[in-house]
């Protein structure tokens, strides 16, 4: 009896180029540069991590949260009533000695052509007076009626009394913005979306 050999194509096996070391490192090193490039792109236009380092936003935003801040809605309309924002210091800041890439964080109170008035511990816009639960405790202080110009906006911390924020050096430039603060991601406790 004699055998015979199986020709049988599915059953041979490929030879697979073995890739230098050189070449592995090349095909790693381009996979790592397109991600940094990407994750880059991404920190400048789309959203990046922030850190809060202030109780100007307490009960809102704490000490320690970090938060997503993305930057594409405002391409799109400008921020509004309400909104929790991330901004670069307007000159009136700079000229207090903060520096120009210094963060700041305050939700949005006025928009332009809106009058803010700060009275009996209440905030009114446009004569009403608004109904904040989110807010430490009332604003301790008096404003007169100031209404807010084209391009600008009135910002608050919802520590109202312990906020350094548009009722002490004016108005915000909308350029300044950076972007909408959407999302806390740590501490994991309170993870959530903000509001």
């Amino acid at each position: 009896m004699t055998s015979e050999k199986t020709t049988d194509p599915s059953l041979a096996t490929a030879a697979v180029p073995v890739k230098s070391p050189w070449r592995i490192w090349w095909d790693n090193f381009q996979i790592l540069f397109v991600a940094l490039i990407l994750a880059l792109l991404i920190r400048v236009f789309v959203a990046e991590p922030r850190f809060i380092p202030s109780d100007s936003m307490v009960p809102t935003l704490e000490i320690g949260d970090r938060l997503v801040v993305e930057k594409v809605s405002y391409h799109l309309h400008p921020p509004r009533f309400g909104d929790i924002v991330v901004f670069d210091p307007p000159l009136q800041l700079q000229e207090y000695g903060f520096k120009k890439d210094q963060a700041f964080i305050k939700r949005v109170i006025g928009t332009p052509g809106q009058t803010i008035q700060v009275r009996n511990g209440t905030v009114y816009v446009d004569d009403r007076p608004l109904v904040e639960p989110y807010i430490a405790a009332p604003p301790n202080y008096l404003l007169p009626p100031v209404q807010v110009p084209a391009g600008q906006l009135f910002v608050m911390g919802d520590n109202r009394p312990n906020s350094n924020d548009s009722h002490v050096w004016g108005f915000l430039p909308q350029e300044n913005v950076i972007g909408h603060a959407c999302l806390r991601f740590y501490p994991f406790d309170r993870l959530g979306v903000v509001r």
